[in-house]
């Protein structure tokens, strides 16, 4: 298997449990209408399942790929998806087999020409490919100044150079397809502080600065996180924008 950037095996268990839960439904609503059929649609760089469970409510069959057994290990198992072990570039799909792949979070860290090349080969005329990404959570004015010096100044030196494709919210990255108007989507959910904290300490920057230093970021910040969030118990809605664009060969 080629070689792949993994970020997040090592820490598969609490990105599983701390990244959110689910994306909108009115995001698989939009991707149901991009394609005739919705017999086979292909998961690529699936994690631990996340979107693969969505897809499935609708998708008669959903492959599930990503290039982490660790990852793999968490996933979810459902009757309409197939989990498999497999690169973004090489997945060992058949030709002309998938109406729809779909790429949460993930397309940044792939080898876009080798993967493009190989959403042409699999897709069924008329398929379709959607790639999405979100950024930071955003929650109060107070809240979002810390995540932003966290994100930022803090462990910013220690983001993969993947990263800069979400920072620009997926606008500038390579897209050679003839691209669809998708409309504004957004991802929410209700956490209380040990939740949020827990997830920033999955950013892959975070990580990467406690390997690299020793030091734990997140905790270091966690008395003025909780001073700008207030009782820890309460539950505050984080909103991510969710960055889509969608396109057919």
């Amino acid at each position: 298997m080629p070689t792949f950037k993994d970020h997040f095996s090592g820490h598969a268990e609490a990105y599983a449990a701390s990244r959110p839960a689910g994306y909108p439904r009115e995001l698989f609503e939009f991707l149901a209408t991009l394609t005739p059929g919705r017999r086979r649609a292909w998961d690529c760089g699936t994690g631990n399942g996340q979107a693969a469970l969505s897809l499935a409510e609708t998708w008669e069959q959903v492959v599930a790929t990503d290039a982490s057994a660790e990852q793999l290990s968490h996933a979810l198992p459902h009757p309409r998806i197939e989990y498999r072990l497999a690169p973004a570039e090489a997945s060992g799909l058949a030709d002309g087999s998938i109406d729809l792949v779909n790429v949460a979070q993930a397309l940044h860290w792939f080898d876009f020409d080798r993967f493009y090349a190989e959403v042409r080969r699999v897709l069924v005329p008329g398929g379709a490919l959607a790639v999405w990404t979100y950024n930071l959570a955003r929650i109060t004015p107070d809240l979002d100044r810390w995540i932003d010096r966290l994100a930022e100044e803090i462990v910013g030196p220690y983001w993969p150079p993947e990263r800069r494709w979400v920072d620009e919210e997926y606008r500038t990255v390579p897209f050679p397809f003839h691209e669809v108007p998708a409309p504004a989507f957004e991802l929410r959910e209700r956490w209380d502080l040990e939740r949020f904290v827990r997830y920033l300490k999955t950013w892959s920057s975070s990580t990467r600065y406690q390997k690299a230093t020793g030091r734990d970021a997140v905790e270091e910040l966690r008395e003025e996180l909780t001073r700008a969030w207030g009782d820890p118990a309460e539950l505050r809605t984080l909103r991510w924008p969710v960055y889509l664009r969608a396109g057919r060969p």
